[in-house]
Formats: C-alpha cells, sequence, structure tokens
C-alpha cells in the first residue's frame, strides 16, 4: 500500500534506536525528509548512517536533549529552517523510573512528568502553527499500554505520564481537527530490540521471560520494533485520514483494557 507519504517532513524524538528509529526508518522508506534528535550524538549518527545507506531522503539529525527549555522550540525551528515546514511529528523520547510511591521524591516525578510528557507538548505546540499554515499535518504521541491500564507496583509516574499523555493527545485532536491536523497516541505492548529493557531481560533471564510470554503474550511472543514502525506510518499517513483522538493498542493481545 503507497501510503502517500513521499516527501512529507517528518519529525522524530528519540530516534537514535528502538521504536523511534524504527519509526524514522519506515518513514523513510515511504520518502519522508527526516529529523531525527535524541541524547548522544554517538548513536544519532549512527542512526543516521544506517538510514540513508537503506533509503535516499535526506535525514538532518540533532543532537538534542528536549528536556532543557527552549529545546523543543529550537527543534521545530531549525525542521522549518532546514525543510520549509513540518507536516509529521512523533513524540516518541521518553522513559522511566521505578519505585513505590511514598518513596519518590518531587524531583523524581519533574524529572519524568517532564520527559515522558512536557517535553512532548512543548514540541507540539512548537509545531502546530507550521501544520496549520499549511491546513494539514498528523501527531502521533507514543504512549504504552501501561496508560491505558494499570501497570503494576513501582510504576507510578510511569504510568500516569502516560494516561496523561493520551489524554491530552485525545482533546488536542479535538482543537485542532478543523485546522486538518490529526492527533493520535499510539499504545506498545512488550517490545523487544536490541538494547531494549525487555532484550536485557531475555538475556538475564531467558526461562523467566518464557514464563512471562506464555502466561502475558497472547501471540507467543515479544512484538518488534519493525511492527510498532509500520502502525506508526499508517496512523501518520493519509491512509489513515478517519482517524484521529484514538490510542491504538499494537500489544500482540497483551492488554486487559475493554476499550
Amino acid at each position: 500500500m503507497n501510503l502517500g507519504l513521499q516527501d512529507k517532513v517528518a519529525v522524530v524524538t528519540g530516534a537514535s534506536r528502538g521504536l523511534g528509529k524504527a519509526i524514522a526508518t519506515q518513514l523513510a522508506s515511504e520518502g519522508c525528509k527526516l529529523v531525527i534528535c535524541a541524547r548522544g550524538q554517538e548513536g544519532l549518527m549512527a542512526a543516521q548512517k544506517e538510514i540513508m545507506s537503506l533509503y535516499a531522503t535526506p535525514v538532518l539529525a540533532l543532537d538534542t536533549d528536549l528536556t532543557h527549555m527552549g529545546a523543543p522550540e529550537k527543534l521545530i525551528d531549525r525542521t522549518v529552517e532546514h525543510y520549509g515546514g513540518v507536516d509529521l511529528l512523533v513524540n516518541n523520547a521518553g522513559g522511566n523510573r521505578r519505585g513505590k510511591f511514598a518513596d519518590l521524591s518531587d524531583q523524581d516525578w519533574e524529572d519524568i512528568l517532564t520527559l515522558n510528557l512536557k517535553m512532548h507538548l512543548r514540541t507540539t505546540r512548537a509545531a502546530i502553527p507550521h501544520m496549520q499554515k499549511k491546513g494539514s499535518g498528523s501527531i502521533l504521541f507514543i504512549g504504552s499500554i501501561f496508560g491505558r491500564e494499570a501497570g503494576g507496583a513501582g510504576l507510578s509516574i510511569y504510568n500516569t505520564t502516560k494516561s496523561a499523555l493520551m489524554s491530552a493527545a485525545k482533546i488536542m485532536a479535538l482543537e485542532l481537527a478543523p485546522d486538518g491536523i490529526r492527533v493520535n497516541t499510539l499504545a506498545p505492548g512488550s517490545i523487544q530490540f536490541p538494547g531494549g529493557s525487555w532484550d536485557k531481560r531475555v538475556k538475564s533471564d531467558p526461562e523467566g521471560m518464557k514464563v512471562f510470554i506464555a502466561e502475558n503474550l497472547p501471540i507467543g511472543r515479544f512484538g518488534t520494533a519493525q511492527e510498532i514502525g509500520d502502525v506508526a506510518a499508517f496512523l501518520l499517513s493519509d491512509r489513515a485520514s478517519l482517524i484521529t483522538g484514538v490510542c491504538l493498542n499494537a500489544d500482540g493481545g497483551q492488554s486487559h483494557s475493554l476499550i
């Protein structure tokens, strides 16, 4: 299926590895002009080199810490200066800090709220005027099934930030629909990719992970970053023109939510 993304300008955050890199690679395969960013120049440059070796599309790599004030706005400004606009935005970067709620400090909450929520809101706010000028755009937030349902003990910050992201995206979708801008959230389940947390667990405890898969993953395996990249590219494209304001699970049946 031709997704109609040729020459669209796409910004993907947290794109040096894992889901962000897979999404950026899939968008490149569809002919998008890319801006990728992450913290850490070495991994980012390696991702840029790999993507450009696979597809004949321009990739601007910006070593950026979006948690710094002004950095999200600068990212969008650089994109517009380089390509003349922005059509697609993938808010993917994020992280976690485990701990019992009673033991977590205000600083713990502030750090992850900024990393998983505030910086995405700032980046999106900076991109919206440029999409409004074009009368079109597509924004995608990478959430988690643990924003739709309980993620378990030790995940109070993670669960809260992912739920907030989904809620904000829903309201944005309603507000921006008249401007031709779609806003959606993609909620992955347990995804294994090199260097990721599930990959580390598989390597350190293969027998335990076999039990986890049998008990939690109906399809009998972890998901792949490529599968998330495929779904993301579809949601960003005009082939999904009727889809806005949704949170789509991509989890192989792992989640327990009824909606």
